[in-house]
């Protein structure tokens, strides 16, 4: 990070600031208890739930300094995709219309802290499975889906479209209707540990779509298209996330930070660039547009696609309209973390 001033994030002094203050709320509920946070958090309570814009830049401007956040080669500027809660059909038992298993957790999903041994390496988890007295790699999607008998007892639901549930474990949570009208909302537990990969990507590189088509609805319309190749295509990302039910609230879903994400407010990030909880300023521009999108926001979650020092996902809320802004997200942006004053970031 390289410290900077107010003056050189664009469009700053035009966001409303305010519109961001109860996700800063949110964040300081769970970082308060931190050294570097407990002053700034304390005066934001005082100031109370809506200050107004001029009074939160007010205090943004008085309480913390812009760092303007580089990446490892020295450039400036990063991807900012999107991201959403999707809604999508499914049933507490098993039947020709809703054939798709959600799983929980795994009982033999093993998850090592590598901190524990390693210092350096807080935060970062490997994942895998006991073999003998060996930890091996855990199961791929590939394997998920062969071994399907063997994750039967850790079913939740049974969703009815396989491609709607590929985009949910994307996601990393959402909502699932039952057939009375019902709702369950799914948050994320954990992973199988194996790398992301696009399968919009191997659409791509297999010639079955064009770059520009290898949008979330263009994979719908090929995978309905092609439900012999469904599997296959699905396989093409290793990466498998497992989920927990959720407690029904009327807010966002819970985000890595513990706290309920706020629509167009909240945002993902690499923890090991961006710490979780500060304020971001971002500026990046409106999907497959070239229209400005400079706000503040808050670094609440995080994602296994999401890599790199200015590199962000922005949460675009719930339902197919925030889904079909996320699915069309893909562009250049610039990142500034807010950090209290007179601190350093760590």
């Amino acid at each position: 990070m390289q410290q900077a001033a107010w003056a050189d994030l664009p469009g700053w002094g035009s966001d409303a600031s305010d519109e961001a203050w109860p996700a800063f709320l949110a964040s300081c509920r769970a970082l308060a208890r931190q050294a570097a946070w407990q002053p700034v958090c304390e005066a934001a309570r005082g100031v109370g739930e809506r200050p107004g814009a001029a009074a939160a830049r007010a205090f943004f401007e008085s309480r913390f300094t812009p760092w303007r956040v580089v990446n490892a080669d020295g450039s400036r500027e990063g991807l900012v995709t999107g991201y959403y809660e999707p809604l999508i059909k499914g049933s507490r038992s098993r039947s020709k219309a809703y054939p798709w298993p959600v799983l929980g957790v795994p009982d033999d999903l093993l998850g090592i802290d590598m901190g524990d041994v390693f210092p350096d390496l807080k935060g970062q988890r490997l994942r895998g499975r006991l073999v003998g007295n060996k930890v091996v790699p855990y199961y791929s999607r590939a394997d998920v889906a062969r071994l399907a008998d063997k994750f039967v007892g850790k079913t939740i639901l049974y969703a009815e479209d396989a491609v709607e549930l590929f985009f949910l474990q994307v996601q990393g949570s959402g909502r699932v209707q039952l057939p009375d009208g019902s709702v369950v909302r799914l948050a994320y537990a954990d992973t199988n540990g194996h790398p992301y990969q696009s399968i919009g990507r191997w659409l791509a590189d297999k010639g079955e779509l064009r770059v520009e088509q290898a949008s979330m609805e263009g994979i719908k319309s090929w995978a309905r298209a092609n439900p012999g190749r469904l599997q296959e295509m699905l396989n093409a990302n290793p990466s498998y996330v497992f989920f927990r039910e959720a407690p029904s609230s009327a807010g966002g879903p819970v985000g890595a930070l513990g706290q309920p994400l706020t629509e167009g407010r909240s945002m993902a990030v690499d923890p090991r660039s961006i710490p979780l909880g500060a304020p971001v300023f971002l500026s990046t521009t409106h999907p497959s547009s070239s229209q400005p999108l400079r706000r503040l926001m808050l670094a609440q979650d995080t994602g296994s696609a999401i890599k790199g020092g200015v590199r962000g996902d922005f949460f675009w809320g719930f339902g197919a309209e925030a889904g079909a802004m996320a699915g069309k997200m893909r562009q250049k942006g610039e990142m500034w973390v807010l950090w209290p004053r007179d601190q350093l970031p760590r």
